[in-house]
């Protein structure tokens, strides 16, 4: 993992990084790799990993507005924060998904709440899973998995690339995927929340456009409310 800072403030920065290493000494974790940049030029012309970004608005140059839209083209599993006191700009950071908004001053108590979500999305974006089909086993990421269908006596893993035939049954399927991110919505389909555009009572559009999926009567309720639980951490 590595976690970045992007602010000219040098006392934010300072805030942050003593935030961040007492965020994981306190969760009994070595803390990662921490890189601090100071302004959206210098980020975006970084080529390291991207996972955790504290970025504020109000900078010299290039605005967190404009550098957070470019980090979520490149890699949309980057998970950032808004860390600004100008809440003007909530709307436009919320159109490319960021994770939290972090006012300033910074405060403790929230600022570890908030990481916590952070470790628990990146873990479940990161975790890998093997997908055993009659021709071999495919290590896959689960944040490309787009659901999984049952249809005559085939269980089929869609994914984001290609499709796998899974030798296992959906029972083994609902018991492997983080259940944070996946809803089992009919006997035969499991989808991933990340995909959705919408839905009615009766099916689930996904974002891809490739893939339906059915949505039971008597789920409908667990579902939405699940669904809900699920945008709002990504908040």
């Amino acid at each position: 993992m590595r976690i970045l800072i992007c602010d000219d403030d040098e006392l934010i920065v300072g805030q942050l990084q003593k935030l961040i290493n007492c965020f994981f000494q306190q969760e009994h974790l070595k803390c990662p790799e921490i890189s601090v940049f100071h302004n959206g030029e210098s980020l975006l012309e970084d080529s390291g990993k991207k996972d955790i970004l504290f970025l504020d608005v109000e900078m010299p140059g290039m605005n967190g507005i404009y550098v957070g839209n470019e980090l979520k083209k490149a890699n949309t599993n980057i998970i950032i924060f808004i860390v600004t006191s100008f809440m003007e700009y909530l709307d436009e950071a919320m159109k490319f998904h960021v994770f939290r908004y972090l006012s300033k001053p910074l405060d403790r108590q929230r600022f570890f709440r908030n990481m916590k979500d952070a470790i628990g999305l990146y873990h479940s974006i990161s975790f890998k899973i093997p997908v055993e089909t009659r021709q071999g086993i495919f290590s896959i990421n689960t944040s490309s998995i787009i659901s999984v269908e049952a249809t005559g006596r085939r269980v089929l893993v869609h994914t984001s690339a290609r499709d796998y035939e899974s030798v296992h049954n959906m029972q083994y399927w609902l018991e492997k995927l983080p259940q944070n991110c996946f809803f089992q919505t009919h006997r035969s389909y499991i989808v991933n929340f990340e995909y959705i555009k919408n839905f009615d009572h009766y099916l689930i559009y996904m974002s891809d456009n490739r893939f339906n999926a059915y949505l039971t009567r008597r789920k409908y309720t667990d579902f939405k409310k699940s669904y809900f639980m699920y945008l709002e951490s990504m908040r």
